[in-house]
């Protein structure tokens, strides 16, 4: 049941890689926008609200959570920073070398070769940035994903055959306690959305622990009733087992002697 997180160049034809490794491993492919459609369902907001939380806070995306059938997910841009690295899972990059990545794009979309190349630019130098902001992160360091491939460099179906393998390896050796740890951490993604979206909580400074089901919540100013409230809000997510409200102290001031 491992999750391939792939992020790619603009024209690496990325979807059509996901979908044939998909398609041999009998998992579940989701594009960008079908992942924001389930995303909004499952929160009550539209795909456009979605779309905005995306580009400010990609963390949101963590709180989509583990499902129990197999898939791939494909969002693009952040997913592979996203994925928890529990052993459960692989990150992809995709690359290509401009000339291809313009002339598929060219194609894609109906532009011309000189329209399309300032795209592909404009995108990467856009993306880069994001990451960077967001994440701390240079989205074009290979440390940070388990493989990278060039899908110009080999053809569609042997670049899928490398993903199907590490899927297949993945599955072969990961242990139960990893499942465990990925699970855990998508309940506590969920909680804190579900925290979130609440009016009279929202972005307040909250932490959110997870084990086996069993979560923590901490936090200053969870005094009644607001501990009440997050308790309810929390018990309310499918999967919590038990709460832990824990409210923590303000530093005391210190006056100037």
């Amino acid at each position: 049941m491992a999750i391939i997180a792939i992020t790619q160049h603009l024209g690496t034809r990325g979807v059509e890689l996901g979908r044939v490794a998909a398609e041999t491993l009998g998992y579940r492919f989701l594009t960008s926008d079908e992942l924001i459609a389930k995303t909004s369902q499952a929160y009550k907001v539209t795909p456009e609200q979605l779309v905005i939380v995306d580009e400010r806070r990609p963390h949101f995306w963590e709180r989509l959570k583990t499902d129990t059938e197999r898939f791939v997910a494909f969002f693009g841009r952040s997913v592979a920073h996203i994925l928890p690295e529990h052993g459960c899972g692989l990150r992809v990059r995709l690359v290509g070398p401009m000339k291809d990545r313009v002339r598929e794009v060219a194609a894609e979309e109906k532009l011309a070769p000189a329209i399309a190349e300032r795209r592909v630019r404009d995108y990467d130098r856009e993306v880069r940035a994001r990451i960077q902001t967001l994440f701390g992160a240079d989205i074009e360091d290979p440390i940070s994903y388990g493989l990278m491939l060039n899908t110009f460099a080999l053809p569609l179906n042997a670049a899928a055959a490398a993903l199907v393998s590490c899927a297949e390896e993945i599955d072969r050796n990961v242990r139960p306690e990893q499942w465990r740890e990925m699970l855990d951490a998508a309940l506590s993604a969920e909680v804190r959305a579900a925290l979130m979206l609440h009016p009279k909580i929202g972005h307040a400074p909250i932490e959110v622990l997870c084990a086996s089901g069993a979560v923590q919540v901490n936090g200053p100013g969870l005094v009644p009733p607001w501990d009440d409230l997050v308790n309810d809000v929390v018990r309310r997510v499918e999967g919590v087992k038990s709460v832990e409200v824990i409210a923590e102290e303000q530093p005391v001031p210190v006056r100037p002697s």
